[in-house]
C-alpha cells in the first residue's frame, strides 16, 4: 500500500488560494481516478478537483469555508501500489465545467448507490435538503451521472414554485448563526474592500425614457425574429457613446501602483443576481455590438452565471458596470463601485409621472440613473457631463445610431 497526497493545484490567472466550498467524498470512501474530490472557489468561480489516481480517502485537510494556499495538502489517498509520478491533471479555466461523462442529453438514467439513493456527495445532499429538493428528480451531469452542486442549483432555478430554503444552520433559540462561505463571503470581502478603498460620490439624474421605450416596443413588435429587447441594450449603447467623449470613466485604477488604466474598448459588467449571490458577467467589446447582439450577450451570460457555468474570463475584466434591479429598482440608490473600476451606472424603475413640457403638464415615462464614481479619478463635473451624455442618448434614441 502507498499514500498519495493530492495538493490544491494552481487553477491559473495568478491564483494564490482557494476556498473549500464542499467535500464530495468522506474518509473511508473509495474513489476512482478522475472522480471529483472537492469543490473549491476562487474569484467567484467554482471548480471540482479530481482524483489523480484511484484509492481510498484517508484524510481531508480543511473545513468547508476554509481557504488554502495553492500547493497545500488537500486530500490523502491510500493506493494499492506506489503510483508513478505523473503531472497534475490539467484543469480548465476557473468557472468552466470539467468534462462530464453524462449530461441532460444522456440516457436519463440516474445512477444510484447501493441503498437506492441517487449518486451525490453528502454536501450536495445537504444543499438539496436545505432547498427542499428531491434528488431523484435531478439529472446529474457529473462523472457516472453524479449530481453536483451546479445540478441542484440549476434545478432549483427551473422549478416553480420554489420551496423556501431551510436555514443553513440550526437555530439557537431565536438566533441562528450563519457563517459566510463561498460566493457570499467573496461578495462580502469584495464590497468591503471597494467601499473602504474608494471615496465614492453618488450622482442621480432623472431621464425621460418615453421615446426609447416607444422605440423598444416598436422593434420588439416588428423585429421579434431577432430577439427581445430590454432597456439594457439601449443603455449600453448610450454608455458606449458617452465613454467616447469621457474616456476617464472607462478605466481601472491600480491604487497600489498609482496607475490609471484607461481602455478604448468598453467591457461592460452586468450585475446579475444568482441563487448563490451577486455576480458580474462581462459583455466584452460592447462598442462592436448592435442592439440584438448586446441583448443576446446579456441573456447568455446571465444564464451562465445563474447556472454557475460562467467561465473565469466571463466574470473578470470589466471596465465599467451597469447594475439594475428591474421593476424593483426603487427611486434612487447608491451603488458600490466594482473595484478596481471607477464608475458604476445604476438603473432605477420606470414610472409614469406628470412633467412640464413646453409649458404643458404631460404624462411621461421617467427613470432615475443612480451612479457612483471614484472621486480620486472622476471629478463632479466630468461625472455630471458623462451622465448628461447618457441621458441625451436615451431621450433622443435616434442619435444612438448616428455615426
Amino acid at each position: 500500500m502507498a499514500r498519495r497526497v493530492v495538493k490544491l493545484p494552481d487553477i491559473g490567472e495568478g491564483t494564490t488560494e482557494a476556498e473549500i466550498v464542499g467535500w464530495l467524498v468522506k474518509i473511508g470512501d473509495h474513489v476512482d481516478e478522475e472522480a471529483p474530490l472537492a469543490e473549491v472557489m476562487t474569484d467567484k468561480a467554482t471548480v471540482e478537483i479530481p482524483a489523480p489516481v484511484s484509492g481510498t480517502v484517508v484524510a481531508l485537510n480543511g473545513k468547508v469555508g476554509e481557504k488554502l494556499a495553492v500547493g497545500s495538502d488537500l486530500v490523502v489517498l491510500e493506493t494499492e501500489a506506489a503510483a508513478a509520478p505523473r503531472p497534475a491533471p490539467s484543469l480548465p479555466p476557473a468557472g468552466e465545467p470539467l468534462p462530464r461523462n453524462a449530461g441532460e442529453g444522456g440516457s436519463g438514467r440516474r445512477p444510484e448507490t447501493g441503498d437506492g439513493k441517487p449518486l451525490a456527495a453528502p454536501a450536495v445532499r445537504n444543499r438539496a435538503r436545505d432547498l427542499g429538493i428531491d434528488l431523484h428528480l435531478v439529472q446529474g451531469t457529473g462523472p457516472e451521472g453524479r449530481i453536483t452542486h451546479s445540478d441542484v442549483l440549476a434545478y432549483a432555478e427551473r422549478r416553480a414554485p420554489r420551496a423556501p430554503a431551510a436555514a443553513p444552520t440550526a437555530a439557537r433559540g431565536e438566533i441562528e448563526d450563519i457563517p459566510l462561505t463561498g460566493l457570499r463571503r467573496a461578495i462580502a470581502e469584495h464590497l468591503q474592500s471597494a467601499w473602504r478603498r474608494i471615496p465614492h460620490f453618488a450622482y442621480v439624474e432623472a431621464v425621460d425614457v418615453s421615446a426609447v421605450e416607444e422605440l423598444r416596443t416598436h422593434l420588439n413588435e416588428t423585429r421579434s425574429e431577432r430577439g427581445h429587447l430590454t432597456l439594457l441594450p439601449f443603455l449600453m449603447r448610450a454608455i458606449v457613446a458617452a465613454v467616447a467623449v469621457h474616456p476617464q470613466v472607462n478605466a481601472r485604477f491600480d491604487d497600489e501602483a498609482g496607475v490609471l488604466h484607461r481602455y478604448r474598448a468598453v467591457h461592460l459588467g452586468i450585475a446579475t443576481q444568482t441563487p448563490a449571490g451577486l455576480t458580474v458577467p462581462v459583455v466584452r467589446d460592447a462598442q462592436k455590438l448592435d442592439l440584438w447582439q448586446a441583448a443576446a450577450a446579456i441573456a447568455r451570460l446571465a444564464a451562465a452565471a445563474r447556472e454557475s457555468k460562467a467561465k473565469r474570463e466571463e466574470l473578470t475584466g470589466s471596465t465599467i458596470t451597469i447594475t439594475s434591479l428591474g421593476p424593483l429598482g426603487g427611486l434612487a440608490a447608491t451603488p458600490v463601485i466594482n473595484h478596481p473600476e471607477v464608475a458604476i451606472v445604476g438603473v432605477n424603475r420606470i414610472v409614469e409621472q406628470p412633467v412640464v413640457r413646453g409649458g404643458q403638464v404631460v404624462i411621461r415615462k421617467m427613470m432615475n440613473l443612480s451612479s457612483s464614481f471614484d472621486h480620486r479619478i472622476v471629478d463632479g463635473w466630468e461625472a455630471a457631463s458623462f451622465i448628461a451624455k447618457v441621458k441625451a442618448g436615451l431621450e433622443h434614441p435616434a442619435t444612438l445610431f448616428i455615426g
